[in-house]
């Protein structure tokens, strides 16, 4: 029910021993819808053969079985699944991307959001360069490309094109013999490495990995390349270290599903961490404590346990309906949280209730939600996120790129308090947000502070680039 959404989710696998990579791809882009839901693709490669298929819509709506049948029995698969933040032609832009060029041929997925693609694309259209989407993706192919003219191998050229690629990105890149898997050296969205057997598999989550029964073997670190061929794994550390790390906070917060666990921290204790932070930072007389489902369940959890206020399910969520913000405009958005989300009023009727929710972004929503719960019968909402105040944009990788409905941006939290109609509202800190994971150090928190890891875009006017109206030209 939150109104910010992470672009995507990408997938690979290397097989040796005859798995069949289109229906694990399959099973593993199904594990990782939540990362997008506009639309998704996979690419097998048989034998230095790639065979497509991508389309709008919902994995197990775009891959019916004999769609997936109709992908081979290849040795290599890349997938992907997709939340477009604007623009258009989300058909046209759907993942992965495939290019034949005169040193062979490349698929490509893509996560996150480079901050000079702009520059990028406007140099590279200068050289001779033809864009066919107006994604990230693709400016991102064209510099692999460039470099590959000049190098001899595919993982020479990508270490050389990070040179030029500033901003968040996870890559999945096949070759006719390679499997790739590359995180940008902030390491701003998650990439994991696991074994299927001896078949060898990347993807954004670990949730991807037990979907199709593969053992977590290590997170790609930051900055590094691990190459898959018929000879095993490889690295190349060439770009590691050379930043300092910023994993999105929001992967632990929001993004992430609770089962994965991202650079060695449990999604699900970091949650709960939140929760418990919470409650010992803005404590409250109430009777129970709710979650709004599901990214609110885990922190609502931990508010209960912290407070020793009862936890209750104070919410029935409607399965066969997708996220409230998929839809096109905020009205619509709006209209389905009544159809999502229907209050249980033995539980909150007569209560004085804590609703817990991941993050307060537009505040729209999160007021209906108040209502709900009003008219079921709460005598008292205390709401608290286990987010700090969304104060500035995100510019690696998420669909609020500005300030315009941002409501911690222009109200304080008492104006906030009035405007979403709660008894009172309490955020999680910045101090604590930093210690939401056991094992990670070094959090982006740029849209809670306004300081970002590293230079923010200079052109932010994103539904200008993606509809392909370039600054200077009609």
């Amino acid at each position: 029910m939150s109104n910010i959404h992470e672009e995507c989710g990408v997938f690979g696998i290397y097989s040796t021993d005859g798995v069949d990579v289109a229906k694990s791809s399959y099973y593993a882009l199904y594990a990782l819808q939540h990362r997008g839901q506009e639309s998704c693709g996979i690419v097998v490669n048989q034998n230095g053969i790639l065979r497509s298929h991508k389309d709008v819509g919902l994995v197990n709506e775009v891959f019916t079985q004999q769609v997936v049948e109709s992908l081979g029995q290849g040795q290599m698969a890349i997938g992907h699944v997709r939340y477009g933040t604007t623009g258009i032609n989300p058909r046209q832009n759907a993942q992965p991307l495939t290019v034949n060029h005169v040193k062979g041929l490349m698929a490509l997925a893509h996560n996150g959001a480079l901050t000079n693609a702009y520059q990028l694309r406007e140099q590279l259209e200068l050289s001779g360069s033809i864009f066919h989407t107006t994604t990230d993706t693709e400016v991102i192919s064209y510099a692999i490309i460039r470099e590959r003219l000049k190098c001899a191998s595919i993982e020479e050229a990508v270490c050389r094109a990070m040179d030029h690629l500033a901003g968040a990105y996870s890559l999945v890149i096949m070759s006719s013999t390679k499997l790739m898997g590359v995180r940008d050296p902030y390491g701003f969205r998650p990439l994991c490495i696991g074994k299927l057997g001896e078949s060898w598999v990347l993807a954004s989550e670990t949730c991807a990995l037990d979907s199709i029964g593969a053992s977590f073997v290590r997170d790609v670190e930051p900055g590094e390349i691990v190459i898959v061929d018929k000879n095993g794994l490889r690295s190349d550390r060439t770009h590691v270290g050379e930043k300092p790390k910023a994993t999105c906070v929001f992967e632990y917060i929001y993004f992430a599903r609770p089962d994965s666990v991202v650079d060695g921290s449990s999604v699900h204790l970091a949650r709960q961490r939140a929760g418990a932070f919470l409650a010992l930072e803005h404590p409250v007389q109430a009777d129970v404590v709710i979650g709004v489902p599901d990214s609110g369940i885990d922190a609502a959890i931990g508010y209960a346990k912290q407070s020793g206020i009862p936890y209750g399910l104070g919410f029935i969520k409607n399965k066969y309906i997708g996220r409230t913000f998929i839809q096109p405009t905020q009205s619509d958005r709006e209209d389905k949280v009544k159809i999502k989300l229907n209050p249980i009023s033995s539980v909150v009727s007569g209560k004085r209730v804590v609703l817990v929710d991941d993050s307060i972004v537009r505040g729209t929503t999160c007021a209906r939600i108040v209502n709900l719960l009003r008219d079921a019968g709460a005598v008292e909402v205390h709401m608290r996120s286990s987010a700090p105040p969304f104060r500035f944009p995100c510019y690696f990788g998420t669909d609020v790129d500005s300030t315009d409905r941002l409501i911690a941006h222009k109200h304080s939290v008492e104006e906030i308090r009035r405007i979403i109609g709660v008894d009172s509202l309490g955020y999680l800190s910045c101090e604590n947000v930093h210690k939401l994971a056991d094992n990670t150090t070094g959090f982006c928190v740029g849209c809670f502070t306004g300081e970002y890891p590293c230079d923010p875009p200079t052109h932010t006017d994103k539904t200008k680039f993606e509809m392909g109206i370039l600054e200077g030209k009609a």
